[in-house]
This record gives structure tokens, C-alpha cells and sequence, in this order.
């Protein structure tokens, strides 16, 4: 399966650390989904109703999804690598 990764920075609302993380997509999924997916994932950290624009995500390239990205778009329509701060 082919993927898009939206590398993705958010502060956070409880400490002001920025939370850095990929979100993986099938290929040509639109931004508006993309920032759905992202939102839904904000929350389940309890950091809802922070900015999730283009400037905080944005679309880096493309790839061949490894089996368990795959598995998780495939249950979700989204898999998220955690980075930094999450």
C-alpha cells in the first residue's frame, strides 16, 4: 500500500511542549481528512481544540506503508508514528 506522511507539530495546551508526529494515510487521501484523522488522535492525548492547520501538518512524501502502518490504516483509515512529546 502506498502511504502519504503529514509530519505534524502541535503544541501542547498542558505544557507548552510541541508534540512531533507522523500521520500516515493512503496516498491522495485530502488534507480535510488528514486533519480529521489528526484531530481524533489530539484528543485521545487530551489535547483537543489545539491548531491543526497546514502550518502545523504538512505533507512530507510518500512511501510504501510497513505491515503494521498498513494494518492500522486499514482498521482506522490513519496510523500515527509518535515522535516527540506525545
Amino acid at each position: 500500500m502506498k502511504i502519504a506522511v503529514w509530519d505534524t507539530c502541535v503544541p501542547r495546551s498542558d505544557n507548552g511542549h510541541t508534540m512531533h508526529f507522523d500521520i500516515l494515510v493512503p496516498d491522495g487521501t485530502p488534507f480535510p481528512e488528514v486533519q480529521r484523522y489528526g484531530r481524533e488522535y489530539l484528543a485521545t492525548k487530551g489535547q483537543c481544540g489545539q491548531p491543526l492547520t497546514t502550518s502545523e501538518c504538512q505533507y512530507c512524501h510518500s512511501e510504501s506503508a510497513s505491515a503494521s502502518a498498513e494494518t492500522d490504516i486499514r482498521a482506522s483509515g490513519y496510523a500515527i508514528i509518535e515522535m516527540e512529546n506525545c
